[in-house]
Order: C-alpha cells, then structure tokens, then sequence
C-alpha cells in the first residue's frame, strides 16, 4: 500500500511517516500544499492524508484543484478543523473521509484501510484467493490453513497482487504501488521480492502462486 502524506507540522509528519512504514506502507511526503498537488498528480497512490492548513496552497485548494484534475486516489483530510461546517465543505470537495485531530493512530490506519477496501469495491477485510486467506486488518496470511510469516514488504506486495487477483500487475505498477518516489532501491528489487513471496508461499509439487507472464509482469493465481 502507497500513501501520500500532506502535512506540514514536522514532528506530526515525521511520526506518521515512521507509522506508516512500521506498518509496511510506503510513503510519499509533502510540506506544502504546491508539492502535495505535484505528488497527488505525479503518481499513484492508494490513499492520500491531507492537512487543511498549509503553507503555499491551502489543502481545501489542493483538494478541490486534483479532484477538478480528475484525480481519483482517495483523500482523507487530516487536520484540527473540527466545525461542522469544514467537515461539510471538505467533503462536498471530494474528500473521502475526515479525521480531526489529535487523533488516534489505529484508528487512521483502520479509516485508510477502509478507505482501501472501498477502492476496490471489498466490504470484508478478509481476502481469500485460492489456497490464500489475507486478513488485511491483522495484516495476516494463511496458506491452508496455516500462517506464513512476511516481512512488511512481503506482505504489502502480495496483498496488492489479491486486490488484482486474475490481473496482470506489470513491474512498473508495482513499483509505483510499493515504493517511495525516491526509493533508490536496485531496479530488480520488484523480481527479488516475488521470489521470496514464492519460497514463503509456493507447495512443493504444485504450480507457483505467483505466475509470470513474460515481458507483461505477474499474477496471482485465483485457483489452486
């Protein structure tokens, strides 16, 4: 999961940050409303945490300009503005969701995850793909029956190959969905993880999990 972190408060920002990544999230983070819209417009991702009050452009401009832009990604705004009133105007911009602060951190994940689920039109936060069971609030993976310990990048790797299950997910889209936009990581990163996804997952004697289609990308497999 990929999230764009609009905040200008540096202890907040850098707090959430480290939270998010705890959680095997990766993220992009702006400071300012000008970079946020740069980021929102420049890449992908999977829901975007959005302050109100920032410096350069406001985050209810940053808002109203993506969504005017077509931008879809889902927006949660984040911020100490807790009348009525700015509820209302923020979501009738086309935010998503509204969090006030100070806040509680599980809550914000559950609301991005809600958010998540929301996407891609899942109403339960279990998944179930073939031989798979992905519990995506405990961040759990069951194989048969029996739990498989992924690393946080594993994991957010192979939940976002079951949201597409069936679907061809190229290395590019991979990489915009998992990694920071200056990630400097090697460029065969994306092969590397599906490789340790497969010793992890893969029964001996049976097709992998995880098929590559050569020159497209990979796929999860829906059946066994």
């Amino acid at each position: 999961m990929k999230v764009l972190l609009i905040e200008d408060y540096e202890p907040l920002q850098a707090s959430l940050a480290k939270g998010f990544r705890d959680e095997g999230l990766a993220v992009d983070v702006a400071a300012d409303g000008e970079a946020g819209l740069w980021y929102a417009q420049t890449g992908s991702y999977d829901a975007i945490v959005l302050d109100l009050m920032l410096p350069k452009t406001d985050g209810l401009t940053v808002l109203r300009r993506l969504r005017a832009a077509g931008g879809q990604d889902p927006v949660l705004i984040l911020t100490a503005r807790d009348a009525v009133a700015d509820r209302v105007r923020g979501l009738d911009l086309g935010a998503d969701d509204y969090l006030t602060k100070p806040f509680a951190f599980d809550e914000l994940l559950a609301r991005i995850r809600a958010l998540v689920r929301r996407r891609y039109q899942d109403r339960k936060p279990v998944i179930d793909v073939g031989l798979l069971r992905i519990d995506t609030a405990a961040q759990r993976v069951f194989r048969d029956g029996e739990e498989i310990s992924l690393t946080a990048r594993e994991y957010s790797l192979l939940e976002f190959l079951a949201r597409r299950a069936g679907e061809v997910a190229s290395r590019t889209e991979i990489w915009d969905h998992l990694y920071e936009l200056n990630d400097d990581s090697v460029s065969n990163v994306v092969d590397v993880y599906i490789g340790y996804l497969r010793r992890k997952l893969d029964t001996p004697g049976r097709e992998s999990i995880i098929e590559t289609l050569r020159g497209r990308g990979y796929r999860l497999r829906q059946g066994p």
